[in-house]
């Protein structure tokens, strides 16, 4: 069998199983490296159409349908998971080496599925392999936020599944094509495809488990689930009128929580929300142009996001924190990774000439083409903050700000490559964007580099920076200080434990009374039968043998006959 015949997702998972058999040290890092480049090859050169089916308890599964949606996705997939495995040269730990692998490679197998029940298994496949991405941390508390996390990816594969069957029992097919929100079977998928794209108040799963994994797990992370998410509504959902008020909301709230938020991987997590939204409200509108710029922003995303996790992660594995409040003036040291980390906030805050320019204005154009004057306005308002608290304030306050003290060595150089592999290709979208536009699935009409575009794009930054600066004078920025800043996560921290602490007394006298009601009720039953039926009772000293038989004999007779008429 040829390369190209063989699914993509299986040249992860027998390259994850074969790195059991390969020495623990250097072999098994190249290794990990090769097998996503070889992954990119063959998707490169995959023919369009659906190259796999099988079947499987009589359902035809459709393993690798190749599309011009799919190729972009998995290519961006398997790139991302190189960078992320080269950025994590030094991690010595096979938990992390054969987890990111089999993540990476379920995301890239769901990308590729053509049917329900193939995208349900590998949609699994994500959240069991991630988890341990977070629990490689080996802390308790990690263990606890893992288990949360866990438990949110699998209920959204069970809403996935339960939409299935209903699927199926409704229309006889699997195939996984364009849906409408009509039924509960279309409901279902579709919440549980939310869940995983962070949707307003699903989204704190995000907040909760990212911040919490490894340096180079963090990295991972955000490349693949929520993005697989994107893919998965695009897929399955685009046009639906509901996604362009969820993204719109997406874009805005992190805003305000990233402002007033002291641990900058949260920060991040939270600026990850705000531009999931961008495309979400391109899914929405649906048309050709709009889920263009949703699939261009999600591969510009992909990679100046990693570029802006790996920039705080190598400071936290220099200084042992990414805490706002305990740094400052790293440029003096780490003056590579501070450049990296400049060139990913340009990248997000979509200045001209980086990524995020040439991919977020297609949404933000067909957005005020097709009648959403509002969404419009609230979506340039969160271009303006994701500028303040990605663009601004994770540089500042990391590199910059005010001087901390530490004096940590510059990252290490397969941290820098990996960096400078993001940072080169977020500069290389900006200054020729035509190169992502030919792998977008429809043909691009567009030139983003127009004079009024870059004219209104900079007046958008230059004001947005005057206001940061104007907040920092005049102290009304939120001070970076040690707190806890909860979200929706208030639920299950706060008002869930405060439910059972009062509720448990109540909860308790309630059952022990209704436990001695029925303890003496039905020991008085026991007490009148023993003395009835007991071997001293009344009835056993005068019914004779023959009366019980005859008495049975009766009762089965009227067994039979109401079998009989039944």
């Amino acid at each position: 069998m040829q390369i190209d015949q063989i699914p993509t997702v299986f040249i992860f998972f027998i390259g994850a199983g074969l790195l059991f058999l390969l020495p623990q040290g250097r072999a098994r890092v190249i290794a990990s490296l090769l097998i996503p480049v070889v992954a990119g090859v063959q998707i490169w050169g995959l023919q369009l159409g659906d190259l796999q089916q099988v079947s499987l308890f009589g359902f035809d599964l459709e393993l690798m349908r190749v599309d011009k949606l799919s190729r972009i996705f998995g290519l961006i997939f398997s790139l991302a998971a190189f960078l992320g495995t080269l950025y994590a040269w030094h991690v010595r730990d096979p938990v992390q080496q054969v987890s990111s692998l089999l993540y990476a490679g379920s995301a890239i197998g769901a990308v590729f599925a053509g049917d329900l029940i193939t995208l349900f298994f590998f949609w699994e496949g994500t959240a069991i392999a991630s988890v341990f991405l977070i629990w490689a941390r080996r802390t308790e508390g990690a263990y606890h936020t893992g288990m949360r996390y866990l438990i949110v990816q699998i209920g959204s594969g069970v809403l996935l599944i339960a939409g299935v069957v209903l699927f199926y029992r409704e229309t006889g097919g699997i195939a996984f094509t364009k849906m409408t929100l009509g039924s509960p079977a279309t409901w279902l998928i579709f919440l549980s495809f939310g869940i995983k794209a962070a949707f307003p108040l699903l989204h704190n799963w995000l907040q909760d488990g990212y911040p919490a994994a490894t340096v180079t797990g963090t990295v991972i992370l955000s490349t693949f689930t929520t993005k697989l998410a994107i893919y998965a509504l695009a897929r399955g959902f685009a046009g639906t009128e509901i996604l362009i008020y969820i993204g719109t909301v997406m874009a805005v709230f992190p805003v305000f929580m990233a402002e007033i938020e002291n641990d900058l991987r949260r920060v991040l997590a939270y600026s990850l929300n705000n531009q999931l939204g961008f495309m979400v409200v391109g899914i929405g509108i649906g048309t050709e142009m709009a889920l263009n710029g949703t699939v261009s922003h999600a591969v510009a995303h992909i990679l100046y996001k990693s570029l802006l996790f790996m920039s705080v992660g190598a400071v936290l594995y220099r200084t042992g924190t990414s805490k706002a409040s305990k740094l400052g003036g790293l440029y003096r040291t780490m003056p590579r990774t501070a450049t990296f980390c400049l060139i990913g906030a340009a990248s997000i805050s979509a200045f001209p000439l980086f990524s995020g320019f040439v991919t977020k204005s297609l949404v933000l154009g067909e957005a005020a083409g097709n009648g959403y004057p509002y969404v419009w306005a609230a979506l340039v308002f969160a271009s303006a903050g994701v500028l303040s608290h990605s663009g601004i304030k994770i540089p500042y306050f990391t590199f910059f700000g005010h001087d901390s003290g530490l004096r940590p060595k510059e990252a290490p150089l397969h941290m820098q490559l990996a960096m400078g592999s993001a940072a080169a290709l977020s500069i290389y979208i900006g200054v020729f964007p035509q190169q992502l536009y030919a792998l977008l699935p429809y043909a691009v009409e567009y030139q983003p580099y127009t004079y009024g575009h870059v004219i209104d794009q900079l007046q958008l930054l230059m004001f947005a920076l005057l206001a940061f600066a104007i907040l920092m004078k005049t102290g009304i920025h939120p001070p970076e200080i040690r707190a806890i800043n909860l979200d929706t996560d208030w639920i299950y921290r706060r008002f869930f434990p405060r439910l059972i602490t009062k509720g448990s007394p109540v909860v308790a006298r309630v059952w022990a009374r209704g436990a001695g009601m029925w303890s003496r009720w039905s020991g008085g039953i026991v007490r009148q039968l023993y003395r009835s039926h007991g071997p001293e009772g009344r009835i056993a000293s005068i019914w004779p043998t023959g009366a019980m038989v005859l008495w049975i004999a009766i009762l089965l007779g009227v067994t039979l006959v109401v079998n009989f008429l039944s």
